[in-house]
């Protein structure tokens, strides 16, 4: 089969048979991935970095083969300062810059919350002039597909705007331009674990998708939480401070997707008693506190609760050390 054609869609046994794979055997197939990709694009490849624990893992393993294979860093302005921090430690990486902030782009295009698929299809619900897609994703189609889930139908009357198109504006369309005018195709560092569109992803596509309309590489698609922190430790790879400070996750700061799913203290906990100055920002300025609280999500940790957070930050350890 022609490298440009995708592989057949995969079943998701086989996903769950990979990712039940020695890490020593995921490494191997991982580098034969990225190999098949660099050489594919004749060296007109470059690495998607958000200064996170997965691109850092994908970078050092590019690297390990390509030394030289450029990373390129979106400046959202939405990263935490210890990832900014780190990310100015690596070598080769161009930094990009959207073409308007968070805070426009929410007031504009509306609030990121749930995930990209809700926001979407409320989104459509709210804005589409067509009655028939409207209906499909408050009903569904004849077999159900499309539909809005019940428990997110109350947000359709949220009183403020609500989209997935944050994403677009602040990295996609960055991205795109690069892409365009430097011809190098993405190796990105995302997991199908992540989601269910990227384990959607990868079921369709496979590691490498030469034939979508945006050509990427996805090498670690089948990997685990356990298998980053596992490649981290057992290399003595750097990562960001910042998972040290009781975050597992290093997205945009200020991002609503899946917080509705974390345990507390949830990050915006964890901002309110590690940096209140940034927290307050999120809260008041960009309007935060209201968006959380029409998704029962708490935002406030109790004073008694806060005082012992404050003695766990000091011993804090990395997931791989849990």
């Amino acid at each position: 089969m022609p490298l440009t054609e995708n592989t057949p869609a995969l079943e998701g046994w086989v996903l769950a048979l990979r990712q039940r794979l020695p890490l020593e055997i995921k490494i191997r197939y991982s580098l034969r991935r990225i190999r098949q990709w660099v050489e594919h694009w004749d060296d007109a490849v470059y690495v998607s970095f958000s200064g996170g624990k997965d691109s850092t893992v994908l970078l050092h393993l590019v690297r390990s083969v390509y030394p030289d294979v450029p990373a390129v860093f979106l400046d959202t302005g939405l990263e935490y300062p210890e990832v900014r921090t780190f990310v100015r430690t690596v070598e080769n990486v161009t930094w990009l810059k959207p073409k308007i902030p968070f805070a426009q782009v929410i007031e504009q295009y509306g609030y990121p919350v749930v995930s990209k698929e809700v926001s979407h299809k409320i989104r459509e619900i709210r804005d589409t002039k067509s009655e028939k897609l409207r209906n499909k994703r408050l009903h569904g189609d004849d077999k159900g597909n499309g539909k809005l889930p019940n428990k997110w139908r109350y947000l359709v009357d949220a009183p403020f705007l609500i989209s997935e198109q944050c994403c677009d504006v602040l990295k996609k369309r960055p991205l795109a331009k690069y892409e365009h005018e430097s011809g190098h195709k993405p190796l990105v560092g995302t997991m199908a674990v992540d989601s269910r569109l990227r384990r959607s992803s990868y079921l369709q596509h496979g590691c490498n998708s030469f034939a979508n309309t945006r050509p990427m590489s996805t090498p670690l698609a089948f990997w685990t939480e356990q298998d980053i922190w596992h490649y981290l430790r057992m290399n003595q790879v750097p990562y960001s401070s910042v998972y040290d400070l009781g975050y597992e996750r290093t997205g945009c700061m200020f991002c609503c997707f899946g917080v509705h799913l974390q345990q507390e203290p949830n990050r915006f906990q964890v901002m309110q008693w590690q940096n209140p100055q940034r927290y307050r920002y999120c809260m008041e300025h960009l309007g935060l506190a209201k968006v959380l609280s029409f998704l029962h999500v708490p935002t406030t940790l109790p004073s008694k609760q806060c005082r012992l957070f404050d003695n766990v930050l000091d011993t804090v350890k990395p997931p791989w050390y849990r």
